[in-house]
């Protein structure tokens, strides 16, 4: 369930991907490699925010309530982005572009180059800082929902770990076929919504906060992980029936 999770956020992952790859221009001889570095990127920072997620769940039980209300937040404004309509010039790549040495030359997989005395950073050092920033951010929405599903740290790391890999094959496979799954954001933030219910259940279930019943536990139903895994299995299915019906007729049209 964990693993199904997060390779289906990560899918969402590659319109942002292509996004990138286009903004810059990156030769296709390239693009794997780039793609790689950047998830190898994304993964070490991953790695530090389940970490530090770990920690936090298991001295602040109180932290699900936030989890699950961020994921409810997110959920609502997934469902509105329809276009995917975000810029590969992030925050991250304006500043090196402002102050360190930049080139517009290739120069094969290096990070940068000499020219004289000076070392100029090289649009692939950019592809690879906008891909493993845009990924981190993504992290901020994954993690939480993972954690609504174990609290086994291995098991978050381990489905991160397939996922991000299997992003490069979705990537060169799936290519034009992405454009079709026009309720993509519609299917994921509905699965955000219902691990976000499932974390706030949790959450007062095994209630510590005073304000709330007293500290004490409240008796609310639990949702089981089988029973999740089924949730998000039926709705990636008919996320994807849905969508390519509607991109059939608008053909046909």
């Amino acid at each position: 369930a964990g693993w199904l999770t997060e390779y289906s956020l990560s899918v969402d992952n590659l319109f942002i991907f292509i996004i990138i790859m286009a903004s810059f221009n990156v030769p296709k001889v390239y693009q794997q490699q780039a793609l790689l570095v950047g998830i190898v990127l994304a993964l070490v920072f991953r790695g530090i925010f389940i970490a530090l997620g770990a920690v936090a769940i298991e001295q602040f039980s109180w932290m699900f309530y936030i989890f699950g209300a961020f994921l409810v937040y997110t959920a609502i404004r997934l469902a509105r982005d329809t276009e995917h309509d975000d810029d590969a010039d992030n925050f991250v790549v304006r500043f090196a572009k402002t102050y360190l040495n930049t080139t517009d030359k290739w120069d094969g997989l290096k990070l940068y180059v000499k020219e004289g005395s000076k070392r100029l950073m090289t649009p692939m050092f950019l592809v690879i800082v906008a891909l493993g920033t845009t990924d981190l951010l993504f992290a901020l929405d994954s993690i939480p929902a993972i954690y609504g599903l174990t609290r086994e740290p291995y098991i978050v790391f381990t489905a991160n770990l397939f996922a991000l890999m299997g992003l490069r094959q979705l990537y060169f496979l799936l290519g034009d076929l992405l454009n079709r799954l026009v309720y993509l954001s519609q299917g994921l933030a509905f699965i955000l919504l219902f691990i976000g219910v499932k974390l706030i259940l949790h959450a007062l279930h095994e209630n510590e906060l005073p304000f709330i019943n007293g500290g004490e536990g409240l008796p609310v139903p639990e949702i089981p992980t089988l029973l999740s895994l089924a949730v998000i299995i039926l709705t990636l299915f008919l996320t994807m029936v849905a969508s390519l019906i509607k991109t059939r007729s608008v053909d046909k049209g």
